[in-house]
């Protein structure tokens, strides 16, 4: 799913707003500027921003 937005939202981590001008989709995930953190959108209508899950080693399991 995908929406236009042409707003920022504030980074969880940081508070620098992160610009999501063109279209957002869900799940996306995007670089704060600021503070270099992954975020994930989590929700569109209205956006929210969410760190993103760090990627865990399996090990074989």
């Amino acid at each position: 799913m995908t929406t236009n937005v042409a707003q920022a939202q504030a980074c969880p981590e940081c508070e620098e707003p992160v610009d999501l001008t063109g279209s957002a989709r869900l799940n996306e995930i995007l670089e704060c500027a600021g503070c270099r953190s992954e975020l994930e959108i989590v929700a569109l209508n209205p956006t929210v921003l969410a760190l993103a899950p760090e990627v865990e080693e399996d090990w074989g399991e």
